[in-house]
């Protein structure tokens, strides 16, 4: 059991930021998310603060690449194929 709690939409955007670090060795740009997940700039934008705000994740405003999940890996959703 976790002491994180999220939405499902908000557990797919951490399971994406987990799995293209470890396959990248860096974390993706807002860019990258908002391709895979087919929405707009400032809907990714959002989601990130959401995440940081709840504690899900760290990083370092207006830098590139900087994003870090704060849930154990075991902890994680899977991450949805895209349809």
């Amino acid at each position: 059991m976790t002491e994180f709690e999220w939405t499902e939409k908000q557990g797919q955007y951490l399971a994406f930021i987990y799995n293209y670090t470890a396959i990248h060795g860096q974390p993706p740009s807002e860019l990258d998310m908002q391709r895979h997940f087919r929405v707009t700039p400032p809907t990714v934008h959002q989601m990130v603060l959401k995440l940081e705000e709840k504690g899900l994740i760290s990083r370092t405003p207006r830098k590139a690449r900087t994003i870090r999940v704060l849930v154990p890996p075991e902890d994680l959703p899977v991450l949805k194929r895209r349809t």
